[in-house]
C-alpha cells in the first residue's frame, strides 16, 4: 500500500495512537502525509510525544491530546505549536502520566471496564482528567481506576515487516505492542520489506502478528528527523529547520510539500 491510500484509511474525527516515543521511532512520514491531506479534527494518543504532535497541531489536524508528556526533550525544549494550539484552545488536552496512558491502553487491551492504578495521591492529575476512585474489594484499599483507551487505529513504526503484516521491533517496542492491542485497526510503516522467511530467522523480535494488520506501507527513512534504530539517528539540524518553518502556514505548506516525494516513494 501506498502512504498516500494509508492515510486515507482514517477519517476525520477518529482516535489515533502514534507508535515510538519522543524522538524515537516516530511514524513521521505518516503525520505529515495526514497533514498534507488535510486530516480534521483527529484525537492523538501517546505517552511522550514531540515532532509527530507538535507538526499536527501546527497543520490544525488536532483537536484532542491524550498525553503525558509533549516536548523535545533537552534538545529543543517544549513543543510550541503543540502549546501554541492548547493556549489558543483549539486543542483540548487530557491530561495523563504517562502510567496512565499505559493504564488506559491496558484496560482497552484486556476488554476490562478500566484499569486501577496506585501512585497518583497527591497529584492534579485525577481531578483536571476525571479519574475516579474505586475501593479494592480485597484490601479496602481505595486506587485510582483509568478508563479503556481504545485508538481506532495504531499507526506504528517498525524497522522490518513482511508483505502480511508481521512486524519486528528493534530496541525498545515502547507502548507500541500495547498499542496494536487496544485499537481497533493497525497500520504499520517499516523501514524495509522482508520476506517472511527472513522475517522468522528470529522470531522473538516479531512482536506484531499480521492479523491485527490492515496496512503496511514500505517507508524508508520513515522515522526521519527522529531516530530509528540501527538505521539512523535523530537529525537535530531537521528538527530546528522544521521548527522555524512550521510558525508559518505558508512555510509549513511547503515544507510538507518538499518531503512529500522521499515520504510517498513507499
Amino acid at each position: 500500500m501506498t502512504l498516500e491510500a494509508g492515510g486515507k484509511l482514517l477519517q476525520d474525527g477518529d482516535l489515533v495512537a502514534l507508535g515510538g516515543n519522543t524522538l524515537h521511532r516516530s511514524p513521521s512520514a505518516f503525520v505529515r502525509e495526514l497533514a498534507r491531506q488535510g486530516k480534521r479534527d483527529l484525537k492523538v494518543v501517546k505517552t511522550a510525544g514531540a515532532y509527530d504532535i507538535d507538526l499536527l497541531c501546527a497543520a490544525g489536524v488536532v483537536s484532542e491530546v491524550y498525553a503525558g508528556y509533549v516536548g523535545f526533550e533537552n534538545l529543543f525544549g517544549l513543543a510550541p505549536h503543540y502549546r501554541k494550539a492548547v493556549e489558543e484552545g483549539r486543542v483540548r488536552v487530557w491530561e495523563h502520566a504517562c502510567y496512565t496512558v499505559i493504564a488506559g491502553l491496558r484496560a482497552a487491551a484486556y476488554g476490562i471496564p478500566f484499569q486501577p492504578v496506585a501512585g497518583l495521591e497527591g497529584s492534579e492529575v485525577p481531578r483536571v482528567s476525571g479519574f475516579k476512585r474505586v475501593t479494592d474489594p480485597y484490601s479496602g484499599r481505595e486506587v485510582f481506576a483509568i478508563p479503556p483507551i481504545a485508538p481506532d487505529w495504531a499507526v506504528i513504526h517498525v524497522q522490518e515487516a513482511d508483505r502480511f503484516g508481521n512486524g519486528k521491533i528493534l530496541g525498545s517496542p515502547f507502548e507500541d505492542v500495547l498499542m496494536t492491542r487496544a485499537a481497533r485497526g493497525v497500520i504499520l510503516t517499516t523501514e524495509k520489506i522482508v520476506s517472511p522467511e527472513e522475517l522468522r530467522q528470529v522470531p522473538e523480535l516479531i512482536v506484531i502478528p499480521h492479523f491485527l494488520v490492515q496496512a503496511v506501507i514500505e517507508v524508508p527513512g520513515g522515522a526521519s528527523p527522529c531516530s530509528c534504530y540501527p538505521y539512523y539517528d535523530l537529525d537535530r539540524e531537521e528538527i530546528g529547520r522544521y521548527l522555524t518553518l512550521a510558525d508559518d502556514p505558508e512555510k509549513l505548506g511547503r515544507y510538507l510539500k518538499e518531503k512529500s516525494d522521499a515520504d510517498r516513494r513507499g
